[in-house]
Formats: structure tokens, sequence, C-alpha cells
């Protein structure tokens, strides 16, 4: 079974926000719901400049659940929210309509997932 490796799942407010996340730091997330025990993804993210903040721009009502998890790097935090796209259904699956862009200035990254012939644009 594939894991997420993320804290949670907590309830997708802001004040369940501002009490897990820690403002400023790069990570992911996912979005999701409760079904018998366990959180169902339904979609997945990342922030390259501070998780806090970009959960709170991403509340919505259909996702009362959230999971979280930092990253050191930028770079780090792309491949995980590829991996977790992929690994959870990606679009056809996942309320994500596209496959997770490349961090600004990082245009030589590659998706680390094998095959994967999504990623728009160069390289």
């Amino acid at each position: 079974m594939v894991s997420l490796n993320m804290n949670g799942p907590y309830d997708f407010t802001s004040n369940e926000i501002d009490s897990e996340v820690t403002l400023g730091k790069i990570g992911n997330y996912a979005l999701g719901k409760m079904n018998e025990g366990t959180f169902i993804v339904q979609y997945v993210g990342r922030s390259d400049t501070d998780l806090n903040s970009e959960l709170k721009q991403n509340l919505d009502p259909k996702y009362p659940k959230f999971k979280f998890s930092y990253t050191t790097t930028i770079k780090q935090a792309f491949e995980k929210e590829c991996r977790n796209y992929h690994d959870f259904g990606g679009k056809e699956q996942l309320g994500n309509k596209i496959h997770p862009d490349r961090p600004n200035a990082m245009t030589t990254l590659k998706c680390p997932v094998a095959n994967c012939t999504e990623l728009s644009g160069a390289p």
C-alpha cells in the first residue's frame, strides 16, 4: 500500500493549519476525507515558500481533512508532489487538473516517476 509519509489527518480549517503547520516552511500536503478511519487522498500539492499560507489559500469545504510534511529543499518538495500525484491516481482520480509544475527557475527538473510523459515543456 502506498503511503504519503505525512503528519495528520487534521481538520482542514485555518485554526488547525495555524496550530499544526509552522509558518515559512517548505513542504507538501494532501487534501481529502475520511472513510471508515482511512484518509482518502483527493488532491496533492506543495509550497516552495510557506506551506501554512498555501494551505490557507486552498481552503475548500469539499476537502474536510489535510495531511502535510516538510522538506528541506524545493527540489525535494517537487519530487514528493510528483510521486504523490502518480501514486494516488493523477488527474484521473485526484482533483489535480494537471501534473505538478516545476518550481520557478528550475526548468531542468524531471519528474522522478519512471516513464512519466505528463510534465509539459522542456527538458
